[in-house]
């Protein structure tokens, strides 16, 4: 997938399907808009492009951003986009309505269709809808489909409702939602080595930045990708009251039992896959370690019963 970060004419010498969204979280809702797009692209002889935004680094995103920039990325070339444009939000906010169709979708696009939700708003003050998209782009000779909206559980599914489920810890639920499990890259860093000097887990620490959603505290089954291998793991996110005082930051560190060896600075992938207990204070570490421990065998046999 050629990512393109500017407003800029995209590649696509026949004209382009174009998905158009946030995208934040690539949940079903998203897929359906992006494979549509996909699926037109290759019925029409066009290009399959997708056209979203970034938000300034400090945006005040409400509940925080879900994914990685890299892991987004990762989703929506994994459909088969093959061009995507995120141009900064304050490149085009302030178009109009029909200088958004020209200058982004003629412009930048040769749009030939383009494919949104229901809810989809575009220019200035969000002025524009999904019946204003319809007939300018009626006028300019492109088609506009509209997606339905995935449902879940009876409910649309949204960014909004992935990001309750992982705050209350509901992961198979966001998972369920999103299509694929709920994962991060984030570089990996040095802690207090605890794991190594006392309780016989190293771990790998992924600690969130700022600005990005963190599950709800607890121990989770999950998996970690290091050097292209998938390994069984369990993960740790929250304080860490057996050892840390109040007010330590909040951490989150993977033990995998099958693994070793030195991932300092690298990305490693790692999925959450299931809830397993809160995070908790014990009397002694021994205690701390057996609950560590038992969580990464609990892993092990949940990820060997899948591959039966």
């Amino acid at each position: 997938m050629h990512i393109l970060t500017t407003l800029t004419p995209i590649s696509a010498p026949r004209g382009s399907a174009v998905a158009l969204g946030f995208f934040d979280g690539v949940h079903l809702g998203h897929r359906a808009v992006l494979t549509a797009a996909v699926d037109y692209a290759a019925a029409h002889g066009l290009t399959a492009a997708a056209f979203t935004f970034l938000l300034p680094p400090d945006h005040p995103m409400k509940g925080g951003r879900i994914f990685p920039e890299r892991e987004k990325h990762r989703r929506v070339a994994e459909l088969g986009i093959q061009e995507y444009q995120e141009a900064p939000f304050a490149d085009f906010c302030a178009l109009s309505p029909e200088d958004f169709v020209d200058r982004v979708l003629v412009g930048c696009f040769a749009a030939r269709a383009v494919f949104c939700g229901d809810n989809f708003t575009f220019g200035a003050r969000a002025a524009g809808n999904v019946e204003i998209l319809r007939s300018l782009c009626a006028n300019r000779g492109i088609e506009t489909h509209v997606v339905e909206m995935a449902q879940y559980q009876g409910q649309t599914v949204s960014s909004t409702r992935i990001r309750a489920a992982l705050a209350d810890c509901r992961i198979e639920d966001a998972n369920a939602m999103l299509g694929e499990p709920y994962a991060i890259d984030w570089p990996v860093g040095h802690g207090k080595h605890l794991g190594t000097s006392r309780l016989d887990a190293p771990t790998i620490n992924q600690n969130y930045p700022a600005g990005v959603l963190e599950p709800g505290c607890g121990v989770y089954l999950t998996r970690i990708q290091i050097d292209g291998k998938w390994y069984p793991a369990a993960t740790g996110i929250g304080r860490r009251p057996t050892v840390d005082a109040a007010g330590a930051p909040i951490t989150c560190e993977t033990y995998v039992p099958d693994f070793s060896g030195d991932v300092y600075g690298q990305t490693p992938r790692l999925e959450f896959h299931k809830y397993l207990c809160p995070v908790r204070k014990f009397d002694s570490m021994q205690q701390l370690s057996d609950l560590i421990h038992d969580a990464a065998r609990k892993s092990q046999a949940y990820f060997a019963a899948l591959e039966k």
